[in-house]
């Protein structure tokens, strides 16, 4: 409702900064319910086709965030390279209006969003969207007070570009963070190599490899591995051992162990 609001002063002010700020708040609104869904869609039980069940729903709903973000962006930016070139008349005034209660409303929701769960990537790409909306709401009240005081009307639309600036960056993030999930690359802070060298050193395991590793979830790892027992070594004791080694140092919650004979890695 406030982002209407906010867009039809935009509209009547003249101002390009409360357009965008109301556009991000749109933006917000839809991201928020996508989360929802998401969340809903997550809790749904696995079943014989999807067998890791609905989790990556959330991931998906990440990567539609920053890429929603990303495109408003690229609009904000667009529309300000042509305000520069041809100024438009900005009523001040009401521009600090409706910019004050704009930052009002960003701070509760990101405050709300902020005692949230800050690992999880769906409610973190929400929370930039409304960051980046907040900072919408300062520019838009840095710009109407330097209008009021110079009346250089071109500062409307810098800001927007400033602004577009400071949330690319974070939204970009976003998104390559959620491609690196959906393209099951190996989670950060854990290097295949070291993992199949650390395992290999361990008496009990004469050969690993053919790691594998992956993120179900933000705060859930799958992994496999290969590996072969030492002479006098139980086969049946390397699941146990390997799943426990690679809990305590790397947080992975499931491992499938595939135990070799000696020599055939």
């Amino acid at each position: 409702c406030y982002a209407a609001i906010q867009a039809a002063g935009g509209w009547l002010s003249g101002s390009l900064a409360l357009i965008a700020d109301s556009g991000h708040m749109l933006s917000d609104a839809a991201a928020l319910l996508l989360a929802l869904i998401a969340y809903r869609m997550a809790r749904r039980p696995a079943d014989a086709t999807r067998t890791y069940g609905y989790h990556r729903v959330r991931v998906l709903a990440a990567l539609a965030n920053g890429a929603t973000l990303l495109l408003l962006v690229l609009w904000i930016a667009w529309e300000a390279i042509n305000r520069i070139n041809q100024p438009v008349d900005v009523m001040a005034g009401p521009m600090l209006i409706v910019a004050v209660i704009g930052l009002l409303v960003n701070l509760a929701g990101a405050w709300v969003l902020w005692s949230g769960n800050k690992g999880d990537a769906n409610l973190r790409g929400a929370f930039l969207h409304v960051i980046g909306d907040l900072l919408g709401s300062v520019g838009a009240i840095a710009a109407a007070v330097g209008i009021m005081l110079t009346g250089w009307t071109i500062l409307d639309p810098l800001l927007s570009v400033l602004v577009a600036v400071l949330v690319v960056r974070s939204a970009w993030g976003l998104v390559t963070d959620s491609i690196t999930v959906l393209m099951q690359a190996v989670p950060r802070g854990i290097k295949a190599r070291s993992v199949e060298t650390g395992l290999a050193a361990l008496t009990e395991i004469s050969e690993a490899g053919h790691f594998h590793a992956w993120t179900l979830t933000d705060d859930t790892i799958v992994a496999t591995i290969h590996v072969t027992p030492a002479e006098n070594t139980d086969p049946l004791s390397l699941p146990q051992l390997v799943a426990g080694w690679l809990k305590e140092r790397y947080a992975i919650d499931h491992v499938t162990v595939q135990v070799d004979p000696p020599g055939s890695l």
